[in-house]
């Protein structure tokens, strides 16, 4: 007899009187949309980011309200009207150094995690203009909202750069003590649409 074969037939052995029906786990349940979106509000809250829900119709003033009259970066393909907007072109470090905010889109939100993943499409613009102004407003439609990060990895290209937030950016020095911004926006604002 090989070793395979005594292998299989101990396995045998062991399993027999075992119906398979019985030992298994019980099958995941899947959160309906509602649960969802309510859990990615939760997890997005715990990381000390503003969470706004609006209907599609109240979208632009959803966003003018969490920018409270900043000065405003936008991507060149945002399909939104922001008042006093600069459209990136290309602008150096310094010049978004000098701007408070930044409006875009997200690719997908994470339920489980509260992230919002850029794929850096033309409505979420370059990695730098989400990373250098102080205020960070992103636009998440309700339709875009997973369950976990397989969920999100399943819609996103392996080919395009991604940038995953959770919250907004913080470390802790030595002793612990929180710092927020130091590699990233200070203040995550994000508006759920629908």
């Amino acid at each position: 007899m090989s070793a395979r074969d005594e292998i299989l037939r101990r396995v045998r052995s062991a399993l027999s009187g075992v119906s398979p029906a019985e030992d298994l786990p019980p099958a995941p349940r899947v959160p309906d949309r509602g649960d969802l979106v309510a859990l990615f509000v939760e997890r997005v809250e715990d990381y000390r980011a503003v969470v706004t829900r609006c209907a599609v119709a109240d979208r632009e003033a959803a966003v003018a309200e969490a920018l409270a009259g900043a000065s405003v970066v936008v991507p060149p393909g945002l399909d939104l009207d922001v008042p006093g907007s600069v459209v990136d072109d290309r602008l150096t470090a310094d010049e978004l150094d000098r701007i408070d905010a930044v409006v875009t889109r997200a690719r997908v939100g994470i339920a489980e995690t509260g992230t919002i993943v850029l794929d850096h499409q033309p409505d979420q613009g370059r990695r730098a203009i989400s990373l250098v102004p102080d205020l960070h407003v992103c636009i998440v439609d309700v339709s875009q909202v997973v369950p976990d990060i397989p969920d999100a990895i399943a819609l996103l290209d392996p080919a395009r750069p991604t940038t995953w937030i959770s919250g907004p950016s913080a470390t802790s020095d030595i002793e612990l003590d929180r710092v927020e911004g130091v590699h990233g926006p200070r203040k995550l604002h994000v508006v759920l649409v629908g």
